[in-house]
């Protein structure tokens, strides 16, 4: 099922990227959905305007369950969003999303390269998105890609260990995934590392 959901999200990117967009924003799916939703995919990915996953997937009403926040910073009501969409939605996969040019990792290094500190809340997502500066500076290379990607992985990882979530992936009811997406040619890789 989850390799399915996968396929999916794969050939809607292929068709935003050919400019073939398939998705059903009629009134009759407005109506079919207001009945209930199965969403097939979840994606966690980033606020950055120029990533919205209904768009880059070609997909429409009811069929994506999307968590976003500003470098995919993982918090407790994050977390039990996408517990409540595998938990309660039985959604089959879940894909933690990153971009290039994140500019939340751009400020975390930014920051973080000064020995800083940033304004109010924002300390918070520079502080979560640390791991990943640090891990992209070993992996070496462009800092501002490596980090992003890194980030990737790491809340692939972290996503692993919320019992909901590990019980899922071990019954085969879910799959977690990380991918990369190409501001540029705007595809989908999976996998980041």
């Amino acid at each position: 099922m989850s390799e399915q959901a996968l396929q999916r999200l794969l050939e809607g990117n292929r068709r935003y990227v050919a400019n073939r967009p398939a998705f059903d924003g009629s009134p009759r799916r407005r109506i079919e959905v207001a009945q209930g939703q199965k969403p097939f995919a979840i994606v966690f990915g980033c606020v950055d305007s120029r990533v919205p996953p209904e768009l880059i997937f070609d997909q429409g009403l009811g069929n994506l369950f999307v968590i976003r926040t500003a470098g995919q910073v993982l918090d407790q009501a994050v977390l039990g969003s996408l517990e409540f969409g595998v938990a309660e939605l039985q959604v089959p996969l879940l894909v933690v999303l990153g971009h290039q040019r994140c500019g939340a990792v751009k400020a975390a290094i930014d920051v973080l390269s000064r020995q800083a500190e940033a304004e109010a809340d924002i300390e918070y997502l520079v502080s979560a998105l640390a791991p990943a500066v640090e891990r992209g500076k070993r992996l070496g290379g462009d800092l501002w890609e490596q980090a992003g990607r890194a980030q990737v992985v790491l809340q692939v990882e972290q996503l692993k260990h919320s019992p909901i979530l590990a019980t899922a992936v071990q019954d085969g009811a879910l799959q977690v995934v990380g991918a990369w997406y190409n501001l540029e040619t705007g595809l989908v890789e999976i996998g980041t590392a």
